[in-house]
């Protein structure tokens, strides 16, 4: 195990120990400081889920004459090892971590999925869907009503990367009009995916279409619109610094991109975007959908960021999203 890693396992380690237990939920906000996750799953994880170490060290080329496995991480033993939920027992570990550690979610997903997590954790989902939740695209007409009667916040997640079209492709214009018109801000999938394989799990994807600089000509058609760039568009760092500079209603997030690659290369990115003067763009997520633990591992790399200040780790861990989804903030308790 790299130093780094063994200062991530400490502090995941901490994290749950002396984080409050669910059954002190009600006052978890005067105990531990509240957390915004802006990327998170409600659909259920695979049942063939396995263990994950995150952070992998690296990816490893495959041969086309060979069996393929879709994931290019390379097998390794690791600490923390990430674990799937018994059967049936995911939603309410998840929950349990969120009240622990007072956590509030932006959920993606089909509109019958995220009002499943709304019921079983109300108070801590901001929900949100897209025109193509649930494997269909929705009506101009249905997402309209999910956003005026039905109570969603969020456009996302909008993934159009993976079928490699660009996001200012006209062919879906009409459905950032319809966010530009009710002010919903967006988020869009962009840069990172595959794991590494890409080629063989999803060959309609394409990397060039998650350039964060292809948000331009969307941009500039709907000025009002407010855009959430999904795992920062890595590894695009430069035309992601680019479009920040262009655009002062884009936001990025971190999820996925925080526990996908190897742990100093995900440092180097955000430290990249804060030094660039993006501190106050810059948004946690987890683009949590399988490992329960996947929560407080990804906020501990926050965390223990020593190239963060105090109020940077706050602004990206809740300040910024706030923000950008116009609530209101709550201060941090008192040391």
């Amino acid at each position: 195990m790299t130093q780094s890693l063994r200062h991530l396992a400490i502090a995941v380690t901490a994290a749950i120990a002396t984080t409050p237990s669910p059954a002190g939920a009600q006052n978890t906000s005067t105990i531990v400081p509240p957390v915004l996750d802006v990327h998170f799953h409600a659909a259920d994880p695979p049942p063939a889920a396995e263990p994950m170490c995150p952070n992998t060290s690296r990816f490893i080329a495959s041969d086309p004459k060979t069996p393929e496995g879709q994931f290019g991480w390379i097998q390794e033993e690791c600490s923390p090892k990430l674990y799937p939920a018994a059967k049936g027992q995911y939603m309410k570990e998840v929950i349990a971590d969120m009240d622990r550690l007072n956590v509030t979610a932006v959920v993606f997903g089909s509109l019958e999925q995220v009002k499943n997590w709304q019921e079983a954790a109300p108070g801590r989902v901001i929900p949100g869907t897209s025109f193509a939740a649930g494997g269909k695209r929705l009506t101009i007409e249905e997402l309209r009503k999910a956003f005026t009667a039905g109570g969603f916040k969020v456009m996302g997640e909008i993934g159009l990367q993976y079928d490699g079209i660009s996001p200012s492709d006209m062919s879906v214009d009409r459905y950032f009009a319809l966010a530009e018109e009710l002010d919903i801000p967006v988020a869009i999938h962009m840069g990172t995916g595959g794991s590494g394989r890409a080629n063989i799990g999803r060959p309609t994807f394409r990397g060039s279409m998650g350039n964060p600089l292809l948000l331009e000509e969307l941009l500039a058609r709907h000025p009002k619109l407010r855009v959430q760039v999904m795992h920062a568009g890595y590894p695009m760092a430069e035309n992601m610094l680019t479009l920040l500079q262009a655009s002062s209603h884009v936001y990025v997030d971190v999820a996925g991109l925080i526990w996908s690659y190897p742990i100093k290369e995900v440092n180097r990115y955000i430290e990249r975007l804060v030094d660039g003067g993006f501190g106050d763009r810059v948004m946690f997520g987890t683009d949590q959908m399988v490992w329960p633990k996947l929560m407080a591992y990804s906020i501990s790399i926050i965390q223990n960021a020593d190239y963060l200040t105090t109020e940077q780790k706050r602004d990206i861990l809740y300040n910024n999203a706030a923000r950008f989804l116009r609530i209101e903030a709550r201060p941090a308790p008192a040391q």
